[in-house]
């Protein structure tokens, strides 16, 4: 694909292996050790009148929320989320990522001037009509430095190219800004099934494993329930998760828990560790 203004790769050989081989392998392991998508019941009154309960496929996800640490540590997390978009990698054609910005301060979303982000995998497109469009909201600026060295957009991306087909990206890194502000952003991108909205968010940093799992549990708790997070102890992306959670409640979005760890279940000790955890949220069936 030829591209002029990429930004490359700013943490491949540190989050993840920074050869494509090694990289498409480990992607490739981790989906691979996802079990079957789970399904779920629905009530339903058929032609004959008699009630029944039917076993339904999990439905195309409109927006996930996923941790960004380095694979070893998080991406058998991340991986119960991707896995679920591969029934859908032909309809799936843009992606609007929005993570945290780790460092640089920012108000409001930032989004880069680049054509393309790389990987070692290859180039993905940006969707500048669509980034254009986000321009025009006063939240919303353009800003270079906080992408380039950004991980939490970055790490998902090889993960998209794995289990997607083509597809284009608009990146947002978001700092200071109101749930309302990022909904705003969110809302762009509309409700068609072309579109997947990801959220890039670890939970809560460097506690003890029994504290950890108690402020994420709780957390997820108020993911699943719709309440806006109190602050960034929580999550480092709660700001946009919070902007989810309000797209969530306009659109009538239902959020599904899909895994729940910390670095202590996955790599490394228990003494101090960080929370990770990926939902996948879909089209209220009842």
């Amino acid at each position: 694909m030829e591209i002029s203004g990429i930004r490359p790769p700013a943490v491949a050989g540190l989050f993840y292996p920074d050869a494509a081989p090694a990289l498409a392998d480990e992607v490739g392991r981790l989906i691979a050790a996802v079990p079957p998508a789970p399904t779920f019941s629905s009530d339903i009154t058929p032609a004959s009148g008699h009630e029944s309960s039917l076993k339904l496929r999990f439905p195309q996800p409109k927006a996930i929320i996923v941790p960004h640490a380095g694979y070893m540590y998080s991406g058998a997390v991340a991986a119960r989320a991707y896995a679920l978009l591969g029934p859908h990698a032909g309809t799936i054609r843009r992606v609007a990522l929005f993570g945290p910005c780790h460092r640089v301060a920012v108000r409001g979303l930032a989004v880069p001037h680049a054509r393309a982000f790389a990987t070692p995998l290859g180039a993905i497109r940006l969707d500048r009509e669509a980034i254009a469009s986000a321009l025009q909201l006063p939240q919303v600026i353009e800003h270079d430095a906080a992408h380039a060295e950004e991980h939490a957009l970055e790490v998902q991306l090889p993960f998209l190219q794995a289990v997607l087909d083509d597809f284009t990206l608009a990146p947002f890194a978001v700092g200071y800004a109101t749930p309302d502000e990022v909904a705003e952003v969110l809302d762009l991108f509309g409700g068609g099934a072309e579109t997947l909205l990801v959220i890039s968010s670890d939970l809560s940093h460097y506690h003890g494993y029994a504290e950890a799992q108690r402020r994420d549990r709780q957390t997820a708790d108020d993911i699943l329930h719709l309440r806006l997070l109190a602050n960034h102890e929580q999550a480092c992306g709660a700001t946009p998760i919070n902007g989810l959670i309000e797209l969530a409640r306009r659109r009538g979005l239902k959020p599904r828990l899909l895994d729940l760890r910390n670095s202590g279940d996955t790599a490394g000790d228990r003494a101090r560790v960080v929370g990770y955890a990926s939902f996948a949220f879909t089209e209220d069936r009842g």
